[in-house]
């Protein structure tokens, strides 16, 4: 799973850079805040949950692991165009508060699936010391 997160992330670099790029060559800048979210959920928080899934093979096996999955790809799309909608002047506030919604519960799904399957690890530096 942790692989599979980290190739959407890429799409999602991909996307925001181009509308970044879009952005600066139209000089406008209307959608800035679809492009922060696009690089920091999108790029940023999947790749960091894929290197995680990636480096603890038991946190990426769990169910908690998959509904954080597919909540994630559902929710963040549908905020982002909602948002995208909703800063070019549509009435888009129940789209993006679902997406929003979504995407909240996918990360609170994420934070609960590392606290649970982490909690027995031993940290690096007691590791270490043995």
């Amino acid at each position: 799973m942790g692989i599979w997160l980290i190739r959407i992330s890429v799409i999602y670099l991909f996307i925001g850079t181009a509308l970044g790029m879009y952005m600066s060559i139209t000089e406008d800048f209307g959608l800035s805040s679809v492009h922060t979210h696009i690089t920091l959920l999108g790029w940023t928080t999947m790749t960091l949950a894929g290197l995680i899934y990636y480096l603890f093979p038991k946190v990426a096996q769990s169910a908690l692991c998959k509904i954080q999955f597919i909540l994630f790809n559902i929710g963040l799309p549908i905020m982002l165009a909602g948002l995208a909608f909703l800063l070019s002047g549509f009435d888009a506030v129940v789209v993006v508060s679902i997406g929003a919604a979504i995407t909240s519960i996918a990360i609170l799904v994420f934070t609960i699936n590392i606290l649970t399957c982490l909690r027995n690890v031993p940290d690096f530096k007691k590791s270490r010391e043995r």
